[in-house]
């Protein structure tokens, strides 16, 4: 068929079920001997020419068909990632930085959420900051499945033609963010730490870590729409909601391809800590020297109500778990108390933690680059300077 996503040549197909196997969308089936494509199921993902060993699957180009144009494109998206009916925080970071970019681009700010039961999450996210909310509220989208996380978000792209849209960079964006892009045609610009709009040509400026952390690079989409960045969690503070703000609902219902997965049971891994909500961390590095020295820091964590973070010198190490780690390998934090014992200051670590609202560095030299970003810092040796301090809190709480 002319107007299908794809070809299949039935003289060259010998009926592998390569193809078959390799659809993601179940929009293949076999008839006798012969693959035949479902194309209302279709999504021109092209997996399928890949797979097929024989060449009997071409993708279906039309070149007099005239190229989308990039002023098609307009307004900022925020994906608003959410577990159970509960947005997670990082969304409403977004909006916040997403109100900037909005206002710098001249407009309108979306947040789009998909789950089921979500509907009552519109009006938090116009509170925070959204003009308009895209609400896909199914029952397919209950629990995150990527298959169909993608699907959803990228029928609302093709309706809606947004210039840019921004993620989490959680397990979740993670997960499906780069399989949006990937079907858009696109690009996508990781783990940013900064976005911009430039002023002259109006693209989306997006900085991150490269080259292991030891520059910063700039990366802009300028022939491609939309434009696509995760940031992760805590690199933004959130805006106070203003509950007077107005904003429109629209509620889409779309059909959705099939789960490739299920999801039989989920546990939450009691052991891990979660020290991007921590608001005290006492963080050790390398100069610690030892595992053990870190039941010191672990003692003045308990006494402050805070959570030991860690560099990744403690981690390689075997020390620790990876889910203390602070850093653009571990977690990025914004505690009200950072204080970092023994820590060099290395621009990986810094990029995870500069955002705490105080950071006190303790550290016996006086060269090292973490005190170019602490409030207060003291040169000297930790193992002096730590059990002091946990006497002092203790005597503190005994009075």
């Amino acid at each position: 068929m002319a107007d299908t996503p794809i070809i299949i040549d039935s003289e060259k197909c010998r009926g592998c079920k390569k193809c078959i196997s390799a659809c993601p969308f179940d929009a293949l089936y076999m008839e006798g001997k012969l693959a035949v494509l479902k194309p209302e199921e279709c999504r021109a993902c092209n997996a399928c020419v890949k797979a097929c060993p024989f060449k009997a699957i071409s993708a279906n180009v039309k070149e007099e068909a005239k190229k989308e144009s990039l002023s098609d494109f307009k307004g900022i998206w925020v994906f608003a990632e959410q577990h159970h009916g509960k947005v997670q925080e990082v969304a409403y970071e977004l909006l916040s930085t997403g109100r900037r970019l909005a206002k710098d681009r001249g407009c309108e700010l979306a947040a789009v959420v998909l789950g089921h039961n979500v509907t009552d999450s519109a009006a938090h996210l116009i509170a925070a900051g959204a003009d308009k909310v895209y609400v896909v509220d199914q029952p397919e989208l209950a629990e995150y499945e990527a298959n169909v996380y993608t699907d959803a978000l990228n029928q609302l792209i093709a309706k809606y033609k947004p210039e840019v849209i921004l993620a989490g960079a959680t397990a979740v964006g993670r997960a499906f963010f780069a399989k949006v892009a990937v079907r858009a045609r696109t690009g996508l610009t990781a783990d940013c730490t900064a976005l911009s709009i430039d002023k002259e040509s109006h693209l989306l400026h997006q900085t991150r870590p490269a080259f292991g952390g030891n520059i910063m690079a700039t990366i802009m989409t300028p022939n491609h729409r939309p434009q696509m960045a995760t940031v992760r969690p805590k690199v933004f503070k959130m805006t106070t909601p203003d509950p007077k703000r107005k904003g429109e609902t629209l509620m889409e219902a779309l059909k959705l391809v099939t789960a490739g997965t299920k999801i039989v049971k989920a546990e939450r891994n009691a052991a891990n800590v979660n020290i991007a909500e921590a608001e005290i961390i006492v963080a050790g590095g390398r100069g610690l020297k030892k595992a053990e020295n870190l039941e010191q820091l672990k003692k003045l964590a308990d006494l402050l109500g805070g959570v030991v973070g860690v560099s990744r010198a403690c981690v390689d190490a075997g020390w620790i778990s990876a889910s203390h780690q602070v850093g653009q390998t571990g977690k990025t934090v914004c505690p009200k108390i950072y204080l970092a014992f023994g820590i060099s200051g290395a621009i990986q670590h810094l990029e995870g933690m500069r955002g705490s609202d105080t950071i006190i560095a303790i550290n016996n030299d006086p060269n090292a680059s973490i005190f170019g970003i602490a409030d207060l810092g003291i040169i000297g040796d930790l193992f002096e300077i730590l059990p002091m301090l946990i006497e002092a809190v203790e005597a503190k709480r005994k009075n």
